[in-house]
């Protein structure tokens, strides 16, 4: 196996993937921390900073940041999700000591000022603008307020205008120095690399400001179950617009249940892709939907399993109708030995073809460090994903697809009432 990992005494975790035969590495600061670990006051502070970290540090500005990136060829960016954040660059080979060193100052030595925070608010509140216009978009945070009602799971990332408005300097300063420690990173790369030599690297570019003088254990997020006791049958958003925009989810497993393979391939056999379920029922036979797919989504403690679809508003009660007769059905009989084979195929093809670069490779082992506290073996996945059965897709579907729904829309609509109905046959 080419993945490696070591753990600093400051609880800093450092996770690599060595593949000579590439020119190019990419590095990832994973960070333990997401919107999940907000208070309502500091909703969506987690991407905020995120944004800011990029705005300069004791020694660099922010062209410093992105110019040396760019200048090499290399790509920076950064993500925020539900219960961690990635800063990441791809570089060739040869530039990855510099790629280190640029990314690593910014989670140790950025100043975050206030004129900063003013400046990046109104990018902020563009970025939350832009998801309000997008209802293909908008559906998602809509289903998790739905679901999971006012908890931290619940809010959405990019918090709320009033939040992000309502933020000052100093909370999210403080919340960077709060959140932002050894014992909560994992540093993941990936590329033409040798690891005591990327472990070396990462030290000492981690080092400044006596960022790894301390003694601690990693931290891992524990499994503690979340509890959604405010879960609604129906979130309605009205927005006029062509379209009507849904997702209809229900519980699934959390990150720590094994059975989240099997998941993983229920998922793929509903909503997969063009030979899914779901798919062949909605569009190609009845041409009800252009986009329908489905996803299983894990946190700690907690998972969804969910169903897409964009129709026309008039046709939105017999595309959920659709989909509760097709998880019904499967609930019911299962699924056949092909729909099954196809989808394993699916799910072990995207997860191959998605490690043809080292990107995909570094936030692979990242993910799994952060998350987990160690990196499955790829070929242990793999035939992890082989070894679900008929008997175990049966098995998930008729505990998790009666499970009591919820269902989000966004469109031309002002009541709820109907589609209450159609949950409660």
């Amino acid at each position: 196996m080419s993945v490696k990992r070591s753990v600093h005494s400051s609880g800093l975790r450092i996770v690599t993937e060595e593949v000579p035969s590439v020119r190019s590495a990419a590095v990832g600061i994973w960070v333990n921390v997401g919107s999940r670990d907000e208070a309502p006051a500091t909703a969506g502070a987690s991407h905020f900073l995120e944004h800011l970290l990029f705005k300069g540090t004791t020694s660099r500005t922010a062209l410093d940041i992105s110019s040396s990136i760019e200048s090499v060829g290399g790509e920076m960016n950064a993500f925020t999700s539900k219960e961690y954040t990635c800063f990441y660059a791809r570089v060739i080979d040869t530039d990855l000591p510099m790629a280190i060193e640029v990314v690593s100052d910014l989670i140790t030595s950025s100043i975050v000022t206030a004129l900063d925070v003013d400046a990046e608010r109104k990018v902020v509140l563009e970025e939350i603008a832009m998801r309000d216009d997008d209802p293909s978009d908008l559906v998602h945070d809509l289903f998790s307020d739905t679901y999971y009602g006012d908890t931290q799971i619940g809010r959405p990332i990019l918090g709320t205008v009033n939040s992000i408005k309502g933020m000052s300097r100093n909370t999210v300063f403080n919340y960077y120095k709060k959140k932002y420690l050894p014992q909560d990173l994992v540093v993941a790369v990936a590329g033409n690399i040798k690891h005591k030599r990327v472990v070396a690297m990462v030290e000492q570019a981690l080092s400044r400001d006596n960022f790894l003088d301390v003694m601690a254990a990693p931290v891992i997020r524990p499994n503690i179950p979340i509890k959604n006791t405010k879960q609604q049958s129906v979130g309605l958003m009205y927005k006029k617009s062509e379209q009507a925009h849904m997702f209809y989810g229900m519980e699934g497993v959390a990150r720590a249940d094994d059975r989240r393979f099997a998941m993983g391939v229920l998922s793929a056999a509903l909503g997969g892709g063009m030979s899914s379920r779901l798919f062949q029922e909605i569009r190609e036979k009845r041409g009800l939907a252009y986009s329908v797919y489905a996803y299983a989504q894990q946190f700690a403690g907690s998972g969804v399993l969910g169903f897409y679809a964009g129709c026309n508003p008039t046709k939105a009660i017999e595309v959920v109708e659709i989909i509760r007769s097709v998880l019904s059905d499967v609930a019911d009989n299962g699924m056949t030995h092909e729909e099954i084979e196809r989808a394993k195929g699916a799910v072990r093809g995207s997860l191959v073809l998605s490690q043809e670069d080292t990107g995909s490779r570094m936030s692979r082992i990242g993910k799994n460090e952060i998350v987990y506290g160690q990196v499955m073996d790829f070929d242990d996945i793999l035939k992890a994903i082989s070894r679900v059965s008929a008997q175990d897709i049966h098995e998930i579907a008729s505990e998790f697809l009666v499970k009591t729904p919820t269902l989000a829309l966004v469109g031309p609509f002002k009541n709820e009432s109907k589609f209450e109905k159609v949950l409660q046959k």
